[in-house]
């Protein structure tokens, strides 16, 4: 498949490779509903419960988070385990209080967010969630204020400092219980996607011209309703998306090249203090690609476990047989590290607890608001 590098514009996605792209803006299984593809993940477990005589070992493969992070963990709860916070975005949690009106909830968490010493503009998101659910950028306290009158009362949400950095990716981290050193399997390079003005069309009409944007009308459309028939001034960069989330409308690229012994080591002294985490994908953001690989100047926005994906294999070059392939290896993974922490004296839970879990956080995450 024959692809081109293109320059990425200025203050979009600084510190990343040049985006490649080939002739196909999309894989024919990229945006398949999530039973299709984990099918065979779900026959490959049953056989694996057979050969280790259970069905739930993947939810102690972590076994200081609860159900290994497989659904409805807590990104604060998981983040709060890290000794080392220098390589942490920071942040404050709590929670919307059926008692107080949104500016209320609003101001107190702001107050507690200067209290850290954090500043404006934030990151606002949802403590349970996957797939950049409810995620927001603040700029204005009104944001917030706004954000809070579609959230969900009793849930805890997270303000958490924006990065300094652009550049994004996905850094899929294992470490076998009993190892002082872990490995990289995966790393995803997270493209926020852009239209350029021609200062002719309206935002709508570039959206819809565009090569990729335009086959994903759903999901840009809505979030830029406001916005559809402004003519976009000659040469002005719009940016289609924020969170770095696939289902959201981010770029996803292979960028497993980029994986260096540096990073390994820097990505194992953070999760030195982080005791019996095994298993997951790290959300960073980083400075540039060449600082990343060095294992220098970057920033972890959130900690996954076990439903963790090696993103990778949303790249639209990726074949077919080498996405399941992928995911396959993982959940071999998962069982032979939850055999090793069965072993090592923990229980495992019922599939009943799992299924609770789940009920709950899609109850949630129907209510969040919009993503950016």
């Amino acid at each position: 498949m024959k692809t081109r590098k293109i320059a990425l514009p200025k203050g979009v996605n600084e510190g990343m490779p040049p985006l490649e792209v080939s002739s196909k803006p999309l894989s024919f299984f990229e945006f398949w509903p999530a039973w299709v593809m984990y099918t065979p993940v779900i026959l490959q477990w049953l056989a694996l419960s057979i050969k280790y005589r259970s069905m739930s070992l993947p939810l102690i493969a972590n076994p200081r988070i609860p159900l290994s992070g497989m659904v409805g963990e807590s990104k604060v709860d998981i983040l709060d385990q890290a000794c080392d916070r220098s390589y942490l975005c920071e942040y404050i949690s709590t929670t919307k209080n059926r008692q107080l009106s949104n500016q209320e909830n609003a101001q107190q968490a702001l107050s507690r967010y200067y209290q850290a010493k954090l500043t404006l503009p934030a990151v606002v998101k949802p403590d349970l969630g996957c797939r950049g659910a409810g995620v927001r950028l603040i700029e204005q306290e009104a944001q917030l204020e706004d954000y809070l009158a579609e959230f969900p009362v009793n849930a805890r949400f997270l303000l958490q400092e924006r990065s300094l950095y652009q550049a994004e990716a996905g850094v899929f981290y294992i470490r076998y219980p009993g190892e002082k050193q872990g490995r990289i399997i995966s790393i995803t390079l997270k493209y926020t996607p852009w239209v350029v003005g021609d200062g002719i069309k309206s935002l709508k009409q570039l959206i819809l011209d565009d090569e990729r944007a335009g086959l994903l009308p759903h999901i840009y459309l809505p979030r830029h309703a406001a916005r559809h028939d402004d003519i976009i001034p000659q040469g002005e960069v719009v940016r289609l998306a924020f969170a770095g989330s696939h289902s959201r409308g981010s770029i996803f690229r292979n960028g497993n090249e980029y994986i260096t012994p540096a990073l390994t080591q820097a990505l194992d002294r953070f999760f030195d203090g982080m005791p019996d985490y095994h298993y997951g994908r790290l959300d960073l953001k980083f400075k540039d690609i060449d600082e990343l690989m060095q294992g220098k100047n970057f920033q972890i926005l959130e900690v996954n476990g076990a439903s963790s994906e090696a993103t990778h294999i949303w790249d639209s070059r990726t074949r077919f047989t080498e996405a399941i392939g992928v995911l396959l290896f993982q959940y071999r993974t998962l069982f032979e590290i939850g055999h090793l922490t069965r072993q090592a004296g923990h229980k495992t839970p019922s599939l009943l607890s799992l299924y609770r879990a789940w009920r709950e956080e899609k109850s949630w995450v129907l209510d969040y608001p919009t993503t950016d």
